[in-house]
């Protein structure tokens, strides 16, 4: 017996970036703030990150509440309607309750109705793996147009004596909506893991072993130095490999935008790639801290707030952290001149 010829989707060639939107803590929370509980300084702090203030969100305000704030920002700025917007993607690790997903409550509360809604779970790399994500449901004919939100709330997971990571956290969303394109927009992404570090960036407890008494609330921990070598050397590799998939060299780039991690693995990934002087570098986390899946989108969305010349321009985006997780893509940023080619 012969099978019905089965009909399978199709959808469009191109994709790109069409808007961002950004929502960060509306607490502003100074080095000077955290140097007494970890017994170190301003000057620490600044030397090792970077940082200089970071923001956090209220107590009462979820990594929901700060999805849907960007959400609605790169809807109204993509030029489309929320009922056009066929998947809602939510990367994030800070979901306050284990079901539903903070994505199905972001689509109604965005106005997206019924759209297909799910949540990535990997870390800083989320938001790469996410844009991967979208990038191909459009393309197959999934949907017309996705939400793609990386959004966090880190600060209900840090110790305050913690100090390996707590003063590198902070809270915030940023949002991008995906749909089609005439010119190619958003390269291969390259995505991967590692797991035999996989206890390089983690939680010091379980859920169930709080609840049985046998460990404190789980709170976020790192082991620095494996981490940062890790970054710097294998990343720069990865960052590599998307430059290759997307046919270009660093010279082609407009932007920089990795993982806001630490800024010495920023400064340290545009020298191991050799960046050129002209090449805009995102450095979001000096005032907004690590936001792990929300980093990147929010790092996009200033850079182009300060400079909007860069709009048409290719940039460099990666994300890499727990698991050990990573994802990169070349991206045009949104505007109207295609340079993808």
């Amino acid at each position: 017996m012969t099978a019905p010829r089965l009909k399978q989707a199709t959808g469009h060639e191109f994709t790109r970036i069409l808007s961002f939107g950004a929502a960060r803590g509306s607490l502003v929370v100074g080095n000077d703030q955290l140097i007494e509980a970890i017994d170190s300084s301003d000057e620490w702090i600044q030397q090792r990150t970077g940082i200089v203030e970071r923001r956090r969100a209220p107590k009462e305000v979820t990594a929901v509440d700060l999805a849907v704030e960007a959400g609605l920002e790169a809807i109204e700025k993509s030029g489309i309607r929320a009922d056009q917007i066929g998947a809602v993607i939510v990367a994030t690790v800070s979901n306050p309750v284990v079901t539903p997903s903070v994505s199905a409550l972001v689509a109604h509360r965005v106005g997206a109705g019924t759209a297909a809604a799910y949540d990535i779970e990997a870390a800083c790399a989320g938001y790469a793996y996410a844009i991967a994500q979208a990038d191909s449901l459009v393309r197959v004919g999934v949907a017309d147009y996705v939400l793609v939100i990386g959004a966090e709330k880190l600060s209900d997971f840090v110790s305050p004596t913690d100090r390996s990571i707590s003063f590198l956290l902070g809270d915030g969303a940023g949002a991008a909506v995906v749909g089609p394109s005439d010119f190619p927009g958003i390269s291969k992404s390259i995505l991967g893991s590692d797991g035999s570090k996989w206890g390089a960036v983690g939680m010091d407890g379980t859920y169930t072993g709080f609840r049985a008494g046998d460990n404190e609330w789980p709170t976020m921990r790192q082991d620095g130095q494996s981490v940062f070598r890790w970054a710097v050397w294998e990343m720069a590799k990865v960052a590599q490999q998307a430059l290759d998939a997307a046919g270009i060299t660093a010279a082609d780039l407009t932007a920089f935008i990795p993982h806001q991690a630490n800024m010495r693995i920023v400064d340290e990934f545009a020298k191991v790639l050799k960046l050129p002087a002209s090449v805009l570098i995102a450095r979001d986390i000096a005032t907004t801290g690590n936001t792990s899946a929300a980093s990147i989108p929010l790092a996009a969305h200033r850079l182009l707030t300060e400079h909007p010349e860069a709009a048409g321009g290719l940039a460099l985006q990666i994300g890499f952290g727990a698991g050990l997780v990573f994802g990169a893509q070349v991206v045009v940023l949104p505007g109207n001149t295609p340079s993808l080619t």
